[in-house]
């Protein structure tokens, strides 16, 4: 057991969010596509409505998200490019 003079020099650990404000996403495109999420920063409408009212839990979890639409984004893209880069064999004739 912890003396009384220990124990209050132990304080408890903070999340990381709780020390530093995140950041709004929005890169200033705000479009939305047939589905609702935005062409910019890829959030649905109910991730943009009220993100400085949202808590930091999550508007980190959004962050994580985002991450995650900008891969399977990119890898959507690149699967495009790299079919209109093969030809079909009907190309050929």
């Amino acid at each position: 057991m912890l003396n009384s003079s220990i124990k209050q020099q132990v304080t408890p650990v903070m999340d990381q969010l709780e020390l530093f404000d995140i950041a709004n996403p929005c890169i200033g495109v705000c479009q939305s596509n047939n589905r609702g999420y935005c062409l910019g920063c890829l959030r649905s409408r109910d991730e943009r409505f009220n993100w400085h009212l949202k808590p930091a839990s999550e508007r980190a979890h959004i962050l994580r998200l985002l991450v995650q639409r900008r891969a399977r984004l990119k890898q959507k893209q690149q699967n495009i490019v790299t079919s209109e880069e093969t030809p079909s064999s009907f190309e050929l004739f």
